[in-house]
């Protein structure tokens, strides 16, 4: 993985690919069972073989959560704070056994103080056959590099720099 990037490290335009992940069905129960969401759409096969899609699929919500963490580290980026979801759209349904992954785009760059600037990110979640099943607008606060100390930057800088009760001292 690549390093943390800082405010003044993206550009626009740029694009990175997450790793993939398939669906399972324990991913749905998991997820029916932490948010209480048991819609049969979701957790019942024979319901499920009845209704639109002939079998159950994931929730929508849960595929909006592996956009978000598959595409945390892809790009890697030193975020203050997640500050808006926009215009999210479910295009396509999420299968059990379908493969999906995330592409992540810097669309906006917004200088909004010493410390940090705003980044309007594009994000997708493709399946397998790189059909877009949801997209939309992600915005984060971004710190900017000149505005860390460098202390905080490298932890081991501080470490490295103390000398022992027995170290010689300069002049």
């Amino acid at each position: 993985m690549d390093a943390t990037l800082f405010f003044e490290d993206l550009t626009v335009g740029q694009v990175w690919i997450s790793p993939r992940r398939t669906i399972t069905e324990s991913d749905v129960i998991q997820f029916a069972s932490m948010t209480g969401d048991f819609n049969p759409l979701h957790v019942d096969y024979d319901f499920a073989s009845k209704s639109h899609y002939r079998q159950p699929i994931a929730h929508g919500l849960l595929g909006l959560s592996w956009v978000a963490g598959l595409g945390s580290h892809f790009p890697s980026v030193q975020t203050l704070a997640f500050t808006a979801v926009r215009d999210w759209e479910f295009s396509r349904p999420l299968f059990f056994g379908d493969t999906v992954f995330v592409e992540t785009t810097c669309e906006e760059k917004i200088e909004s103080g010493r410390r940090s600037g705003k980044v309007i990110w594009i994000r997708k979640l493709y399946n397998q056959d790189k059909q877009v099943a949801q997209q939309g607008v992600f915005e984060t606060l971004v710190a900017i590099r000149s505005a860390v100390p460098k202390s905080h930057l490298n932890r081991n800088t501080f470490q490295n720099d103390l000398k022992t009760p027995d170290s010689p001292k300069h002049s």
